[in-house]
């Protein structure tokens, strides 16, 4: 079987695929640019791609092709019905990075209350070293216990984060259950899968709901967020901070609105990476084509 992975440097970095090189002929390219996709296609009998776009037009051209892994949870960017119709296999890697989400919710959280960098900094630049007492802050530090936390989306990953907000001593709102409670939380995390019917829905209306000088999160997809509208809102006090691991356009465009504000913090889609997430991610491969192979559907979503 000829194997192709056509971007795996997000993916493989430290790590192996030499349980996939076992089950077929395997060529690994980095990174695909949107003009080789076709080329390196070729007569690839299954194919993994992260993020590139597969659409009808393109799969008619590949008669040999049978099994599609995607190395996510989203598979939004393969045109299922068209994989239907003919005859190609689609799995994906379902819940596998929970614990990373989660965690890197709180790591935004816990940035915007704790201003660590900004701490840090001041010090490295002799801040400290020139201060009349033993302890100063350069920024209001917030506590969390107390204070109330509302998830919009309350999947595996939301329940994770509500867990360690209970532990935090916050009070957790669910939006499927109370959304009035939840937008007037004192930090709002999005935790929700982006369909056409919620893109851009945390909009300037959303946002004048919310509680005066309230936190917005986003590590599930930037374009849950109008970006312009949020901007708007982070500049003028009535969101009083911003931490995002997503972004509407990634790469991040220099024009993005977010990008220069000093009350936005961003990372750059970075909270699904740690080696024990990616190592999942190259397992899940590996058991989805066996499956596949042996005449089962583990983890197929064109059923």
């Amino acid at each position: 079987m000829k194997i192709v992975i056509l971007d795996g440097a997000t993916v493989d970095p430290g790590l192996s695929w030499d349980g996939l090189r076992a089950l077929g002929e395997l060529t690994v390219y980095p990174r695909t640019p949107e003009e080789l996709v076709r080329e390196r296609i070729g007569d690839a009998e299954a194919l993994f791609i992260n993020k590139i776009s597969l659409n009808k037009e393109l799969l008619t051209r590949y008669p040999k092709l049978k099994f599609i892994g995607v190395m996510a949870t989203g598979y939004n960017n393969v045109d299922i019905d068209a994989c239907r119709e003919l005859g190609i296999a689609v799995c994906n890697i379902p819940s596998y990075s929970t614990d990373s989400v989660a965690q890197h919710t709180f790591a935004l959280i816990l940035e915007i209350c704790n201003q660590v960098a900004l701490h840090n900094q001041s010090v490295k630049e002799g801040e400290w070293f020139r201060s009349e007492d033993f302890c100063y802050w350069k920024a209001p530090i917030l506590l969390l216990k107390g204070k109330s936390l509302g998830i919009v989306g309350y999947g595996h990953i939301g329940k994770r984060v509500a867990e360690i907000a209970s532990a935090f001593g916050m009070t957790v709102h669910i939006y499927s259950r109370d959304q009035e409670q939840t937008i007037k939380s004192d930090i709002l995390s999005l935790h929700c899968p982006a369909t056409e019917s919620n893109k851009g829905f945390i909009n300037k209306d959303f946002i004048d709901r919310m509680k005066d000088g309230a936190i917005l999160i986003n590590t599930a997809r930037g374009v849950l967020l109008n970006e312009a509208d949020v901007a708007e809102a982070l500049k003028t006090g009535k969101l009083a901070a911003a931490g995002v691991d997503v972004l509407a356009s990634e790469p991040a465009d220099p024009a993005n609105p977010l990008v220069a504000l000093p009350n936005c913090f961003i990372t750059p889609h970075m909270c699904w990476t740690p080696k024990e997430m990616r190592q999942i991610i190259i397992d899940g491969c590996i058991s989805n084509l066996k499956s596949f192979l042996s005449g089962e559907s583990l983890n197929r979503v064109d059923l």
